[in-house]
């Protein structure tokens, strides 16, 4: 399968964020942000669950917007526009990150929540380009793609760092140092792989301009609210959605707490999260070519089967060794089951409004992603385990599951319109 021009420059925008999302929102940041806050008298428990407050304040603010701002987007030339602004904010607020004074951890927090909005805000958009740059036939292999070049994407300046790790700099940078050179490499990192991106792809489907298109979106999501709910594919979809996401988007950004307080050192920790990030790129690219050929639906019920163990798995977990089984059954499933999500949905909607439609798509993960991380804080904060926090987000999958048994299968005609 060839990739056109416009697909490739698609993809390559997940391999750009990627810096972002494993040494801002999984790795770096969450070790340093402990330590940083340990440093000033907050507890390893109360530190845990203050970076997943800070992961549920901003999915919080961009799941208020994300409807109205995906509406919009679907007119004229709005996407580009809102696409670009979004990102950005986060390369702005992620370029900001080293300049943060040490002991600071209550700023340090402040603007990673604001690069954090960045990021997921420009995804809404990004998202909803699946349908401009492809066909229907093609989606499940151009967003399992996108996200295995975006752990591949990753896995490259995510080792540049480990090697300052372990050589300590060669002897010219301290510990401080590296960590802020890697959130300044993550800036860096974005904002140069997403140029493709920014020239090459293009709104092709598209709402003609209006005079306000603020109160105009206002009035179309509230119809497009009653559209979805009369839809049962996509109403059952979404619901399924909102709950299993939320232990998949927790489970990543909670992961590194978690090891840190099994006693894993930052340096362990970055192998074991250097080895997520390559086993995902195959198994991406498999879930992928496995939707394509059986649909989307069996493969996604495997899929949460296997995060439900996961979880189950978790509660049990108590040293380093069980943290790497853990890390590597993340890391067979966590990109297969968000890109054959992705062109699940994709299908299911108008092309003309998918901005719009992945508004929603986006403002049930955003909503999603508040609770799971939430959850896992003041379960830790109760027991006084992460583990045990991990291990709650069990009734997610399982909820998720019975719900997305319901929802329809499509028939290899349906899924090559």
């Amino acid at each position: 399968m060839r990739f056109t021009k416009e697909e490739k420059s698609w993809m390559m925008y997940d391999w750009s964020n990627s810096a972002y999302a494993i040494v801002i929102v999984t790795a770096i940041l969450p070790i340093y942000f402990k330590a940083v806050a340990t440093g000033a008298g907050v507890s390893a428990a109360n530190s845990t669950a203050y970076w997943g407050y800070a992961n549920s304040f901003s999915t919080l603010i961009v799941a208020l917007l994300a409807p109205v701002l995906g509406a919009i987007a679907d007119y004229r030339p709005y996407k580009q526009m809102l696409f670009r602004r979004f990102t950005a904010l986060g390369i702005i607020a992620t370029a900001l990150l080293p300049f943060v004074p040490e002991r600071w951890w209550s700023l340090l927090l402040a603007i990673f929540v604001i690069s954090n909005i960045g990021y997921s805000g420009a995804n809404i958009f990004y998202d909803g380009f699946l349908t401009d740059v492809t066909e229907a036939d093609r989606m499940d292999r151009v967003s399992a793609n996108g996200f295995a070049l975006g752990y591949l994407g990753g896995v490259i300046p995510f080792i540049v760092v480990m090697v300052l790790e372990l050589t300590n700099g060669f002897g010219f940078m301290g510990q401080t140092a590296i960590v802020r050179f890697s959130f300044f490499l993550s800036a860096i990192w974005w904002i140069v792989f997403a140029l493709p991106m920014w020239r090459n792809v293009r709104q092709t489907y598209y709402l003609d301009p209006v005079d306000h298109p603020v109160r105009a979106s206002w009035h179309r999501v509230r119809v497009t609210t009653g559209r979805i709910i009369r839809n049962r594919p996509v109403a059952l979809f979404l619901l399924s959605y909102f709950l299993y996401i939320d232990g998949v988007d927790t489970i990543f950004t909670m992961a590194t707490p978690i090891g840190v307080d099994l006693g894993l050192g930052s340096s362990m920790l970055m192998v074991v999260l250097l080895l997520v990030q390559v086993i995902a790129v195959p198994f991406s690219i498999l879930y992928g070519r496995l939707a394509q050929r059986f649909g989307t639906k069996p493969i996604l019920l495997m899929a949460l089967g296997f995060y439900a163990f996961i979880t189950l798995y978790a509660f049990f977990l108590h040293d380093q060794i069980g943290f790497w089984f853990l890390a590597v059954l993340i890391g067979m499933n966590q990109g297969g089951i968000q890109a054959v999500s992705r062109s699940h949905y994709a299908r299911l909607i108008p092309k003309q409004e998918a901005s719009e439609y992945f508004g929603f798509y986006n403002i049930f993960g955003q909503f999603s992603a508040i609770f799971g991380p939430l959850l896992v804080g003041a379960i830790t904060q109760l027991t006084g385990r992460s583990t045990i926090g991990a291990s709650s987000l069990f009734i997610f999958f399982l909820i998720g599951f019975i719900i997305f048994l319901f929802v329809p299968q499509q028939s290899a005609a349906s899924r090559k319109e």
